[in-house]
C-alpha cells in the first residue's frame, strides 16, 4: 500500500508534474493539494484532474486574508458549488488561524475562518486546518460550529490540545518538522497520538526534513523517508505506520476512500 501525502502544495512546486512523478516512484500513491487563495482554485483542480491519485481542497489561508473582503469568500463558495460533486474534492482548506505573525489582522482572520467553517458545514466537507499559536481559538470555533472531521495540519500544540482535537474527531498531521533531533516537543506529541488520528504530510515545498540542505525546497517524494523516521520515533514498524496512517487519512477525508485511482 503506497503512502498518502495529506498536505502538499503541489501548485507551488517548481515543476508540479515532475514532483508528483518523483513522489510516485518513491512510493507515494495519493496526495492532497489544499488551495490557499482563490486565484489557485482552478489550478489545483486541473492538477488533480490531470494526475491519478491527486486530490484537492479549496480554501483561503489565514496568512492570505489581509486585503481580502467578502468577494473572496464568494469566490470560494462559487468554487465549492461548482465542484461539490467532483470526486477529487476532499475538504475545505487550507483554513485556520495564525497568531504567530503579528501583522496579520486577527479580527478579519477570525471572520474568514468562521465563514469557511460554515461553508464546510453547509457543503458537508471536512476541514484542513492551519494553526499557529492559536490552538485554543481554533478548537473553540470547531466546537461552536460543530465541525468534527478533518486534519489539524503541522500540529504543534500541547498534549492537552492534542487530546481536544482527538475528542473533536480530527486527525493530526506530522511531517518534516518532526525529523529534527531538537524537535523534542513534536517527538513527545508524536509518541502519544492515537493510531487512528495520525496522518502523514510534507507541506511541500515548505517544511523540508532534516536531511535536506537548509533553504532547499521540500517535495512529496520525501514522504516515505519521513515516514521511516516517524516510525522510529513511535517505536513501530514502517509497515504499521503506513497501514494506520492510511486508514486514518481516509477517516479524516472520506472522499479519499471512494476514489477509484488508488
Amino acid at each position: 500500500m503506497p503512502w498518502t501525502d495529506s498536505h502538499c502544495h503541489l501548485d507551488y512546486c517548481a515543476d508540479p508534474p515532475a514532483a508528483w512523478q518523483s513522489a510516485q516512484r518513491a512510493g507515494v500513491g495519493r496526495l492532497v493539494i489544499p488551495a490557499v487563495v482563490p486565484e489557485h482554485y482552478e489550478r489545483v483542480v486541473a492538477l488533480a484532474e490531470s494526475s491519478p491519485g491527486v486530490h484537492f481542497a479549496l480554501g483561503i489561508h489565514p496568512c492570505s486574508v489581509e486585503g481580502l473582503n467578502d468577494t473572496a469568500l464568494g469566490l470560494l463558495e462559487d468554487a465549492l458549488r461548482a465542484h461539490r460533486h467532483h470526486p477529487r474534492l476532499v475538504a475545505v482548506g487550507e483554513i485556520g488561524l495564525d497568531h504567530f505573525l503579528p501583522h496579520l489582522p486577527r479580527h478579519a482572520m477570525q471572520a474568514f475562518f468562521e465563514a469557511q467553517l460554515r461553508l464546510a458545514r453547509d457543503y458537508d466537507l471536512p476541514v484542513i486546518l492551519h494553526v499557529r499559536k492559536a490552538q485554543d481559538s481554533v478548537l473553540g470555533a470547531l466546537r461552536r460550529l460543530g465541525i468534527r472531521r478533518g486534519i489539524a495540519h503541522a500540529f504543534n500544540g500541547s498534549p492537552q490540545q492534542m487530546q481536544a482535537y482527538v475528542r473533536q474527531g480530527l486527525a493530526l498531521g506530522f511531517g518534516g518538522a518532526a525529523t529534527f533531533a531538537r524537535a523534542h516537543n513534536l517527538h513527545r506529541l508524536l509518541a502519544q497520538v492515537p493510531d487512528d488520528h495520525l496522518v502523514m504530510e510534507t507541506d511541500a515545498p515548505d517544511i523540508p526534513p532534516a536531511w535536506l540542505p537548509s533553504g532547499s525546497a521540500n517535495g512529496p517524494s520525501e514522504l516515505p523517508a519521513i515516514g521511516g523516521h516517524l516510525a522510529q520515533i513511535r517505536g513501530v514498524s514502517v509497515e504499521h505506520l503506513m497501514d494506520t496512517t492510511e486508514a486514518a487519512v481516509v477517516r479524516a477525508l472520506p472522499a479519499l476512500g471512494s476514489s477509484q485511482d488508488h
